[in-house]
């Protein structure tokens, strides 16, 4: 299983940001030079790099990065007393470090999870705006039809566009054939009709 660099990032973060501690700064200022490995392995390559030349790039010059990292946070953790919030950070990328280090063994898996969070953020943030979607039963139908929504952005699909083409084909649409309608495997009609499927 992986973990998000980024959570464990945050630990260190919240501390910096109100000088709470030089150590904090530090692991930040050290986890950045990971993310600029990763910015250059996704910005300075057209097309993009398949998993395995970005493990490469990764194990290249992630790994050291990485290895000085962990010798770094284990000696800070000798340094700092139990029970304050720099050794609550320390103790939180530490217990987790085989997992947050599955990146470096998978070039598909992200060095953190911040995409999907971007992807569900606006569902989250309206999750209480929704809490009086009228009974539970509306409550779980608009969060399926969330889910088409997003599902349809993630395979290149103009949500809109699917929606309405779905909505005018569904009552016509024999019932056995149902999955062709969801977005990973649906085509616009138009698209249908001129290819004669």
């Amino acid at each position: 299983m992986a973990r998000c660099l980024a959570h464990a990032r945050r630990k260190f973060d919240e501390l910096a940001r109100v000088n709470a501690s030089a150590v904090a700064a530090q692991a930040v200022a050290r986890i950045a030079k990971l993310y600029r490995v990763e910015a250059q392995a996704r910005d300075a390559q057209v097309p993009e790099l398949t998993p395995k030349q970005r493990l490469e790039h990764r194990q290249q010059h992630a790994r050291p990065l990485w290895g000085e990292l962990h010798v770094w946070l284990r000696l800070e953790r000798t340094r700092v007393p139990d029970g304050g919030a720099i050794a609550n950070a320390l103790d939180y990328s530490l217990k987790r470090w085989e997992a947050l280090g599955r990146f470096l063994l998978d070039g598909a898996v992200s060095i953190d999870n911040n995409h999907i969070e971007n992807l569900v953020r606006p569902w989250a943030m309206g999750r209480k705006a929704w809490l009086f979607a009228g009974s539970e039963l509306a409550g779980q139908r608009a969060a399926m039809v969330m889910s088409l929504v997003q599902s349809a952005k993630l395979h290149g699909h103009n949500p809109w566009a699917y929606m309405k083409d779905v909505l005018h084909r569904l009552p016509m649409h024999p019932n056995r054939r149902i999955d062709e309608l969801l977005p990973h495997r649906w085509t616009a009609a138009a698209t249908r009709e001129t290819t004669g499927s």
